[in-house]
């Protein structure tokens, strides 16, 4: 007689926990476009929408873009994670760790990458080279803390 076992698949790999990578950026996403909302809303209404070729006003287009955005971002988070497989034990390590990254991802693609790119589409509001906001650096940080966050919680 045969016997059958179930066993539950850890999604924890070498590659970090990418469903908690989804989670955290998801979250984090939610909190810097609400912050977004209130300091910035332009980038949400018109900025990230023209990006992708969508004139503007279109908010709900912005919102889920920037969302979109913040969990492929968690997935590089997760990644980074996995290099140090004890990252995600430690919330205030994963809170410390997210904010440095959340640093980094504001220098590479708000900074850097963001005006290239509207520029690039002929966005007439594209921002200067480098986009150097403060707002945007605190949305960013609070974003990779947030990430961090949730991060530990949902790989433990």
């Amino acid at each position: 007689m045969a016997t059958e076992t179930a066993t539950a698949t850890d999604v924890s790999t070498a590659y970090g926990d990418w469903k908690a990578g989804v989670a955290g950026g998801l979250a984090g996403g939610l909190v810097f476009g609400a912050m977004m909302s209130m300091m910035t809303p332009g980038v949400l209404e018109m900025g990230i929408p023209a990006m992708y070729g969508v004139e503007g006003p279109a908010g709900a287009v912005g919102w889920v873009i920037h969302v979109s955005h913040g969990a492929i971002i968690g997935l590089g988070f997760a990644a980074i994670a996995g290099l140090e497989p004890d990252l995600g034990e430690s919330v205030g390590t994963s809170l410390g760790v997210g904010a440095g990254y959340g640093l980094l991802v504001w220098v590479a693609l708000a900074v850097i990458v963001m005006p290239i790119w509207l520029g690039a589409v002929g966005f007439p509001g594209a921002p200067p080279l480098p986009n150097v906001g403060v707002e945007s650096l605190v949305g960013h940080v609070v974003y990779g803390a947030v990430l961090g966050g949730v991060y530990s919680a949902v790989a433990n």
